[in-house]
């Protein structure tokens, strides 16, 4: 089964979330999570920090990662690992490739003109904020 991780962000004070703008398909010109491959070889925990430092800068040092959920496509042989995690400083941003902004914890993440992932992104920071009360 391939595994993928998605690793959800808030700045310190819970008011945004960090997002990528794709500038490749699938989804280009869209917002996404940021996350990527798990090796095979490594745990999804380290994959997961290791991913968030790739394409963000953020250390571990600067989040604690949860690990939440995991989305199986079973038809598809998928397994998407879900982690998300609430800054404990200000962080100074580095993109790897994809443009990274934060956007507002109360925008409307379903909105598929906007958003990547069918709906996910949404089902996923829904559940979080579920999580979190």
């Amino acid at each position: 089964m391939k595994k993928m991780n998605v690793i959800v962000i808030f700045n310190k004070d819970m008011t945004q979330t960090l997002m990528c703008k794709r500038t490749k398909e699938p989804y280009m010109g869209m917002y996404n999570l940021v996350g990527g491959k798990i090796e095979k070889e490594n745990d999804g925990l380290n994959e997961a920090y290791r991913e968030l430092y790739e394409e963000t800068n953020i250390k571990k040092d600067d989040v604690e990662l949860i690990h939440f959920m995991n989305l199986s496509y079973v038809k598809w042989g998928k397994e998407l690992e879900a982690y998300y995690g609430i800054l404990n400083k200000n962080v100074t941003l580095v993109e790897e490739v994809n443009k990274l902004e934060w956007v507002p914890i109360n925008d409307n993440f379903f909105d598929m003109n906007k958003y990547a992932g069918e709906g996910n992104i949404g089902h996923i920071i829904e559940e979080i904020k579920i999580d979190m009360k």
